[in-house]
């Protein structure tokens, strides 16, 4: 796992897999063990999944890299205290997955809370 800045200003941590190294062969696959993570987490709570791919597809100017078959967030939140309103504008957190052909993309933007992002980091990890 690598930490990267993407567009010159967000911290993102990212994992490329290859398909051989994973028992994991679709987005839905990633996705059930993810949910199963969330689930069995303290303090996170699952929120839902959203569909890049389709959407950007579905729009007359939206485009798509080259090679990118499905992209997909899944939505959680770790949120146990919430001590100002501006909190809000960094949550909830979201774990993009990214399928091509021979490998998964990976990634998540860092989040505030250092549990947070080593759970995700953790479940990414875990897909290997």
């Amino acid at each position: 796992m690598k930490q990267i800045t993407v567009l010159e200003k967000y911290p993102v941590f990212t994992l490329e897999i290859q398909k051989s190294e994973t028992s994991y062969q679709t987005i839905d696959a990633i996705f059930a063990y993810l949910k199963d993570q969330i689930a069995e987490h303290p303090v996170a709570t699952y929120i839902g999944e959203f569909d890049h791919y389709a959407h950007t597809m579905s729009l007359s100017e939206g485009k798509v890299a080259e090679g990118i078959l499905a992209a997909k967030n899944i939505i959680c939140c770790f949120g146990k205290v919430l001590p100002k309103p501006e909190v809000l504008a960094v949550r909830p957190r979201s774990i993009g997955v990214a399928e091509y052909e021979d490998r998964f993309v990976i990634s998540f933007m860092e989040a505030p809370n250092p549990d947070a992002n080593k759970a995700m980091e953790n479940w990414v990890k875990g897909l290997v």
